[in-house]
């Protein structure tokens, strides 16, 4: 364990921005049971962890919009979520901060042997293997359950069409996919079939949530195989939707409108319109 347990006597004039043991301190003051923050004292694992997912997604969007100052910001943001987590483990006696840093090291040095030992590899796809080889080797030794199946240990945290396009990949390693494109796209237009049968009222609720999931599935099939992320492809076009949307309401308001089902049909000409001008 570190010596940040009770080192809480931070002099906030004192601080080197760029230390990062003064983030450390100043995590350790927040926590502090007389001196810290109400807010960040009555936090927990549970509690913190729907902002680091927040935060996770914060530097994706500055990655997108490729503005470093906001991603330097939002990186700050997202290492104080490992610093606060690893105080409370640390308060708890589990691991520190030093704990963390040491295991990730380890683990980067240990799984590139091609890189810090005298490991020779061809390509890419060999460092992968490698490192699933590698991955299942760890658990072993830790004495873990060594998985029954090759679609274990995709987290089911993660975000439908990431989980989604992860499962296919891992199915994809022992020749479970589709040989060419055509397939792909045969299966897309199959389950778009399936999924207008359950257009009827009378169908089962059920059903029509099934068959729209197969649909989305076989879709984040037809982007992995077209060498397109689904997450960042259907993120892309959220951000279109966006700004042209609020374009067209722009020009609404500049002919004293606002959007309605009454102005349907023009909200759909300023559509096509925005879209050739490019937004």
């Amino acid at each position: 364990m570190s010596k940040h347990l009770n080192d809480v006597d931070l002099d906030a004039r004192a601080i080197d921005a760029h230390s990062i043991d003064s983030l450390l301190a100043v995590v350790a003051r927040l926590r502090d049971p007389n001196q810290g923050c109400p807010w960040d004292l009555k936090q927990t694992f549970a509690t913190i962890m729907p902002y680091t997912l927040e935060e996770a997604y914060e530097v994706a969007e500055a990655i997108e919009a490729d503005d470093m100052v906001e991603l330097c910001e939002e990186l700050g943001d997202l290492l104080f979520q490992v610093a606060i987590y690893s105080r409370m483990a640390e308060e708890k006696g589990d691991f520190d901060f030093g704990d963390v840093v040491a295991s990730i090291s380890t683990k980067m040095i240990r799984r590139h042997p091609h890189v810090f030992g005298d490991d020779e590899v061809a390509s890419e796809a060999e460092v992968r293997e490698n490192w699933e080889a590698m991955k299942a080797a760890e658990r072993e030794a830790k004495g873990k359950r060594l998985r029954t199946s090759v679609l274990e240990g995709v987290a089911q945290a993660l975000p439908a069409l990431v989980r989604a396009e992860k499962l296919q990949k891992r199915a994809a390693r022992v020749g479970f996919d589709w040989d060419d494109l055509d397939g792909v796209a045969d299966k897309v237009r199959e389950e778009l079939a399936e999924c207008e049968e359950t257009f009827s009222e009378h169908t089962d609720p059920t059903d029509r949530v099934h068959e729209v999931g197969d649909l989305l599935f076989s879709c984040v099939n037809l982007a992995r195989h077209l060498g397109i992320d689904a997450e960042q492809a259907l993120r892309s076009a959220n951000h279109r939707f966006e700004r042209r949307f609020q374009r067209v309401e722009v020009c609404l308001r500049a002919s004293g409108k606002a959007p309605a089902r009454a102005h349907r049909d023009e909200m759909e000409r300023l559509w096509e319109t925005v879209k050739h001008e490019g937004y």
